[in-house]
């Protein structure tokens, strides 16, 4: 017997993540029992943690360097510094995105230029040029936000044509991939987070990676080495530093040994979990599909993507009947996120509360996207027929508003 959508209850958490793997358990137990939590803490011959995970990283992405770090916002905000931003720099990025985005551009007293995004969710391209020329900027902070990458060919035709370093930030997209080049792969540097909710969980944390000697010995300085970089394993070498060693200051925000010990099991599994978000993605994704009222986002055949959660659009449905979806949701156990409203609420934060970063006025075609942008987490605790009961919810939910006489007034 089908089950009734109209009265189905849903009992699973919307932030409940699976255990860390027993692996990583006895590693960090190792870690706790020696002691020895701080990356340049070794005993005599033992290569630390640390050190072990930025090397299979390097590997994993296939990037000559990395550092792993504090946090990605503060892998961002390195990044910047390493790359030359400084007070004043104009720095691009999509006005779509989180707030440690513009939170690592305006931490460093430099100005973010905010460029419109598409109803796909990635940046404008064409907005893109036209800020660039018109704001005189020269890097772009490029957020792959909720997991939703560009047309990356494209964009790094028009940055090589205009002297536009790329910075990827790459918190959605760890194992993801455009044309068959990793996510953090296409730019300058790639940066990203291991914080709980993304794909690898050390409850905080992040990643840089590039190829640029001078860029990662910069980097590596800026998080605190206290001239011990030989100990890094997956880092330029000693003569790339001798020209920053004396110049860069320590802005202390290295990743510990307990940490990259629950880190580098799950990473070894990391293509095998992708898969099982993917596959709740599309569970979501066939259940929602020709839903009236309710827009899904394409996913291009050269993206591949790894899906932690999941958006779709109520495009110029009003502000009350989206509240009211929200709310009939919720009661009915489905927690859905709006970044349509007026005020920040959690991680749902948009440019225009942005103060300190200077906002525009306005950005129309962003403003629309946003206004009708519905956000749910996707967590690996969800079973398949989690996501089938879940789409069933939603639909009802959502085709119940759409015929009512409010929101049939206010269709385009």
């Amino acid at each position: 017997m089908m089950p009734d959508p109209n009265n189905e209850i849903f009992t699973g958490s919307f932030t409940q993540q699976e255990p860390i793997p027993e692996e990583g358990i006895a590693a960090a137990l190792a870690v706790l029992r020696h002691g020895r939590l701080h990356r340049y803490n070794t005993a005599p011959d033992e290569i630390s943690e640390t050190a072990l995970l930025e090397e299979e990283f390097a590997a994993f992405v296939g990037a000559r360097y990395c550092l792993a770090v504090a946090s990605g916002g503060y892998a961002m905000a390195t990044a910047l510094r390493a790359v030359g931003v400084g007070p004043g720099t104009p720095v691009l990025s999509n006005a779509f995105t989180l707030a440690p985005v513009p939170g690592a551009i305006a931490a460093l007293g430099a100005q973010p230029i905010f460029v419109e995004v598409t109803q796909d969710l990635t940046i404008d391209l064409q907005d893109l040029v036209q800020k660039a020329q018109q704001s005189g900027a020269r890097v772009l902070l490029l957020s792959h936000m909720r997991g939703h990458i560009c047309d990356m060919d494209t964009l790094m035709a028009q940055a090589r044509a205009h002297g536009i370093v790329v910075i990827e930030d790459c918190a959605h997209t760890m194992g993801a991939a455009w044309n068959g080049t990793p996510s953090g792969r296409h730019g300058k540097i790639g940066c990203y987070s291991v914080q709980t909710y993304k794909h690898l969980n050390a409850g905080e944390g992040g990643f840089l990676v590039s190829d640029d000697p001078q860029v990662m010995a910069q980097a590596i300085l800026l998080s605190g080495s206290y001239m011990l970089y030989t100990r890094h394993r997956a880092a330029p070498p000693a003569e790339a530093f001798e020209p920053f060693k004396l110049h860069t200051p320590n802005i202390s925000g290295r990743m510990d040994n307990l940490r990259a010990a629950i880190l580098r099991p799950q990473l070894r599994v990391l293509p095998q979990q992708a898969a099982r978000w993917n596959a709740r993605y599309r569970r979501l994704e066939t259940g929602l599909g020709q839903t009236p009222g309710l827009h899904l986002i394409a996913r291009p055949e050269a993206e591949a993507f790894v899906a932690s959660s999941f958006q779709f659009l109520l495009l110029d449905w009003p502000d009350q009947s989206i509240l009211t979806l929200i709310a009939r949701c919720l009661a009915r156990g489905v927690e859905l996120k709006w970044f349509g409203a007026p005020d920040p609420v959690a991680f749902t934060s948009r440019y225009d509360s942005w103060r300190y970063a200077n906002p525009p006025a306005a950005l129309p075609q962003t403003d629309r996207v946003l206004a009708g942008l519905i956000d749910m987490r996707l967590p690996l605790t969800f079973s398949l027929d989690d996501c089938d009961q879940i789409a069933r919810i939603i639909r009802a939910e959502v085709s119940r508003i759409w015929q009512s006489p409010q929101t049939t007034t206010a269709k385009p």
